[in-house]
């Protein structure tokens, strides 16, 4: 590998973490060596850029030992927050910096939450550790930061359509394996998943909280108020399971302190880094997870007037949650921290 960066994923096998080894290659980040860790399948071989790596066990105690001479390490563990919790200090005493894409460090007020089309400058405060916001969050914010640059938001009232990958493989797996038992006549038993996602929708993403949300749909809350710099903005989410493997879709309705119609929503909207205007109900044209599979873009259509309240629109945004929603995200900021050191 040609000199750069040595960088390390954890959690390197998993469907975000394989994401993460692709988007580094396809970027052309400059890896000088590259490091995966994956407990479950410690010792398999996997590829990047032509070379053969073999995929290593973390250690049971988090010793900065293990990751002395890394420059990123990028965490997605299946384990989620105890290993982030654990091993993401070991690589800041190690030298290194931490981006994580647990929820446990998110809403740290000493720890980043970063999107680098969003709030790029929250990176020069870092003490070792950014966290990478929820999937959802992600491309809710890169779709409504233009506009509350001009219009200044007060009110989000947003409704998920999450496919199945933000669960991880395992989901996707039952995903595929429910939809054939049930094509074939026979009963599909759920095992991720307190119900059948086959043919279903399921309301409930994470573990539901005594105010009666869920914790994806606070997530939603807290991250987007982080990352937008306003405590004062309203917000609520429902956050809803579909039975699709990759891509997030989200109803977003908005309302500004100042007027903001569909045809200005479009332009600053065509003119906002990593957004692609679908917009033509006339023609069928709308974003579809179909639509964004492979891309990191984040996609908006259906934008309109809400005739119901004022100075309100709403909108149809759609992602791929497993690039721009994670890997991706978490490469453009090592990308972006990479011109910082």
């Amino acid at each position: 590998m040609s000199r750069g960066f040595n960088v390390a994923i954890v959690g390197a096998t998993g469907a975000v973490g394989t994401k993460m080894r692709e988007v580094l290659e396809e970027r052309d980040f400059p890896v000088a060596n590259l490091s995966l860790f994956a407990n479950k399948t410690a010792g398999t071989v996997v590829k990047f850029k032509g070379m053969d790596i073999v995929v290593k066990k973390l250690p049971e105690d988090p010793d900065p030992k293990v990751f002395e001479g890394m420059d990123f390490v990028l965490f997605s563990a299946t384990e989620g927050v105890g290993i982030s919790e654990r091993f993401a200090p070991a690589v800041v005493e190690a030298g290194g910096i931490a981006i994580d894409n647990s929820r446990a460090f998110r809403l740290d007020p000493l720890v980043p939450l970063v999107v680098p089309e969003v709030n790029p400058h929250a990176l020069r405060r870092h003490k070792g550790i950014i966290a990478n916001p929820n999937c959802s969050t992600i491309q809710m914010v890169v779709a409504l930061k233009p506009l509350h640059d001009v219009g200044r938001i007060k009110r989000i009232v947003v409704s998920t359509y999450q496919s199945v990958s933000g669960t991880g493989a395992a989901a996707m797996s039952e995903l595929i394996e429910q939809t054939r038992q049930i094509l074939e006549g026979k009963e599909a038993k759920p095992s991720v998943y307190p119900h059948r996602i086959a043919f279903n929708v399921i309301p409930h993403i994470d573990s539901f909280l005594e105010n009666g949300y869920t914790r994806e749909e606070m997530k939603m809350v807290q991250e987007t108020r982080k990352i937008m710099e306003d405590e004062s903005m309203r917000i609520t989410a429902t956050t809803v399971r579909v039975p699709v493997l990759v891509g997030h879709a989200e109803s977003i309705n908005v309302e500004f302190e100042r007027k903001i119609t569909a045809e200005e929503a479009r332009e600053i909207l065509k003119n906002a880094p990593g957004v692609i205007v679908m917009d033509d109900p006339s023609n069928n044209i709308y974003p579809m997870p179909i639509d964004v599979m492979g891309r990191d873009e984040v996609f908006v259509g259906r934008i309109r007037e809400d005739e119901s309240v004022e100075n309100g629109l709403s909108l149809w945004v759609v992602a791929d949650n497993l690039r721009k929603g994670a890997a991706t995200n978490a490469v453009q900021i090592a990308e972006l921290l990479s011109t910082m050191i």
